[in-house]
Order: structure tokens, then C-alpha cells, then sequence
């Protein structure tokens, strides 16, 4: 299971200073290795309002851009969003300073990207989790997260056998905490909802949405409700406020599974696996193809296959059965045996 249970690499988180606009803002300093040829190359990040913090596809993107930086000799900077209405102005302030890419992560800034890049069709653009299609200046990086989402529902499924198990108990609930219905989320839900399914197909799962990606309290109290129901297994797609309900989960003694990255640092006993999104390898990608100009406009996917998507390497309560179990499935997803839906139920 080489693809699925590779650790993505979690880089340094950066600080930021406060700019217009109630944005953030930090140029990175990598420590560049690479050619100084490169050095007029400059790559602008524009996170959504989860920041930098959200501990998932936010700080992956800096990460690559960060990876970028050392190894090509790049110019970056990062601007944190704090609300829907920086969107545009921080894009726009990129492209109006010469940078010759800038990077939108999240499919909330689909209508910002498509305008700012009307604006300056000479600035290339990237944006993660958002299809846009028919701007040759715009590219778009989209994962097959329902894939690895198939994968820790699965875990999940089998993981509700096991109830001599300390923190699993017998009433088969595993509970979801979603950030917003958006495609970016439901897409992990709709894979875990069929892995369970796949499984243990008796179980029951609730799914509760905070409507927020920043909110940790609000993650919290969720996930609190939910094991309340009898939910022992937690799976927050809900960029910062999952990270609430990851410590709702360690408080309660259950377990709970990570998104976007390995979030097992978070809470090591408690976070079983983590259904992961190569977002620092697209980032990194795309900046390496913009600066030597190859630049592709379009759509650009991510999955199990190209090690785009895969699963975090499985906590130690996570017996030998159940991870063998696991790569069996990834396998017949690869080879196309089994066909994963975006679609939630």
C-alpha cells in the first residue's frame, strides 16, 4: 500500500502580519537551495478563511510553495483570508505586483478566480478543488477524494468489529462533522459513506454540518452530540473546526480520523488514520510547470492511481487484519474493480 500509506510531510506553519483588507500576510524564507535564476519568479498564496491554522489543505499548499521555494530559488508569499470578501482584492493584489502565479486554495474562491483572471490574463492562476474550465490562464487542481474517503470508511466498518477494543463499544455508530455542502467535502463523505457500507453495512452513520471550516468550539460541540448518540469512530471534514472535534474525541476516549493531511500528531492515540489530499504535490507541481513554462490550462486530477489521494499510515490500535483488509480494497479501486461515487447517499 505504497500510495495510501505514505505520510505526507508536514512543513513548519508560518506566521503572519497584519495587512489591508483584515488580511495576513508572510513571505516565506526556505532557506532556497535552488538556482537564483529562479528568484524573479514570484508565486502568490491566497489561503480560504480557515488560514494557515486549519491544520489540513491550507497549510499543504504552503507547504508546497514553501518546498518550491528551497528547491527552485522562487519568489513566494502567502496572504491569509479572513473573510469571503478578501478574496478578490487579495488576488488581485497579487496579480497587480507582478507575480507571476498566484495560488487560490479552496472551491469558495471560484467566482474570484474567474474574475481577477478576466482581469489579468497575462497572470497564470491555480485553484485547488474547484473545476474551471475554458480560461487558458487558469489551471485547477481537483482530488478524487472519494477514493481515500472509500478507504477510511472502510477502516472505519471494520474497525467497529473489533469491540473488545478499549474505545469501541457495541451500538455501531460512527458520526461525520461536515464543514460546508460543498463538493470538496461531500466528496469525502460520499466515499466514506460506501466504504462503510462495504464493510459493516449495518452500521449507523450521522452526519451533522457546522457550516464553518474555523470554528472549533462549534466542531466540538458536533462531534460531542454525536458520540452522545453512541458514535466511537469521528470523521470531521471541516478544515479548522475538525480540529474541535478531533479533541472532542480524544476527551471522550473514541477515536476519530483526519482529513487532508495526517492529523495524527494532533492526538496520536485517538486519530486511527487520515484520509489525505496531496495538495503540497500539486502546489509544488503546477509552480514547477509555470516557471519552466509548461503551464496547463484546464483540469488536472489527483487520485489513488497517481498518489494524488491516499490514506495515512494506521495507529497502532489498528490491527494487522483490518489494514490488510484496507490495501485489498485500494487495489481493486486502482485496478478500476471497484468505482467510487462523489455523491453522498
Amino acid at each position: 500500500m505504497a500510495s495510501s500509506l505514505a505520510v505526507l510531510t508536514m512543513g513548519a506553519l508560518v506566521a503572519g502580519c497584519g495587512t489591508p483588507n483584515n488580511s495576513t500576510s508572510t513571505t516565506n524564507n526556505a532557506g532556497t537551495t535552488g538556482s537564483s535564476a529562479h528568484a524573479s519568479f514570484k508565486v502568490g498564496l491566497v489561503t480560504d478563511t480557515g488560514g494557515l491554522n486549519d491544520h489540513g489543505f491550507n497549510h499543504l499548499a504552503d507547504v508546497g510553495l514553501t518546498k518550491a521555494e528551497k528547491d527552485f530559488g522562487i519568489t513566494g508569499k502567502v496572504v491569509q483570508s479572513t473573510q469571503a470578501s478578501d478574496y478578490v482584492p487579495n488576488l488581485q493584489n497579487f496579480a497587480q505586483n507582478g507575480y507571476q502565479l498566484v495560488i487560490a486554495v479552496g472551491f469558495l474562491m471560484d467566482g474570484a478566480v474567474k474574475q481577477v483572471a478576466k482581469e489579468y490574463p497575462k497572470t497564470k492562476f491555480l485553484i485547488i478543488d474547484d473545476p474551471i474550465t475554458g480560461m487558458s490562464n487558469v489551471t485547477s487542481a481537483i482530488f478524487n477524494t472519494e477514493q481515500c474517503g472509500y478507504l477510511v470508511g472502510a477502516m472505519a466498518g471494520l474497525m467497529e468489529k473489533q469491540t473488545g477494543l478499549k474505545g469501541i463499544n457495541n451500538k455501531n455508530v460512527l458520526g461525520v462533522v461536515g464543514g460546508q455542502q460543498i463538493p470538496p467535502v461531500t466528496s469525502y463523505i460520499a466515499g466514506f459513506q460506501q466504504g462503510v457500507q462495504k464493510t459493516d453495512p449495518g452500521a449507523t452513520i450521522l452526519v451533522k454540518w457546522a457550516n464553518s471550516f474555523s470554528d472549533q468550539a462549534l466542531g466540538s460541540q458536533i462531534a460531542q452530540a454525536e458520540i452522545s448518540q453512541g458514535a466511537d469512530i469521528i470523521f470531521p471534514v471541516a478544515g479548522g473546526t475538525g480540529i474541535g472535534s478531533i479533541d472532542a474525541a480524544q476527551s471522550a476516549g473514541v477515536y476519530a480520523i483526519g482529513v487532508d493531511a495526517d492529523q495524527n500528531y494532533l492526538a496520536p492515540a485517538t486519530v486511527i488514520t487520515s484520509a489525505t489530499k496531496g495538495v503540497d504535490t500539486a502546489t509544488y507541481d503546477v509552480i514547477k510547470q509555470a516557471m519552466n513554462n509548461k503551464f496547463q490550462s484546464g483540469i488536472q486530477y489527483f487520485n489513488l492511481k497517481n498518489g494524488g489521494v491516499g490514506i495515512a499510515t494506521p495507529n497502532s490500535a489498528v490491527p494487522k487484519s483490518v489494514i490488510t483488509q484496507v490495501n485489498n480494497l485500494e487495489q481493486q479501486i486502482i485496478n478500476g474493480s471497484i468505482t467510487v461515487s462523489a455523491t453522498m447517499k
